[in-house]
């Protein structure tokens, strides 16, 4: 999810860049998307990088048999 969320933001990001170039404004909801997106994407992948950590150290504490 937090790809897809990255990637989507990325695209509005890309299409206000094109709509500013060419002197149009862009929507509001796109703008939107491009401001908000990247930072959630960023805070979806620190929870799964933070849940991956948590998880080793859970797998490396089993006694072994």
């Amino acid at each position: 999810m937090a790809a897809l969320v990255a990637v989507l933001s990325l695209a509005a990001v890309g299409s206000v860049m094109v709509l500013a170039f060419m002197n149009i404004t862009a929507p509001v909801w796109v703008t939107s998307a491009a401001l908000y997106g990247l930072p959630l994407a960023f805070l979806l992948m620190l929870v799964l990088v933070v849940d991956a950590v948590v998880g080793r150290r859970r797998a490396g504490n089993r006694p072994r048999s």
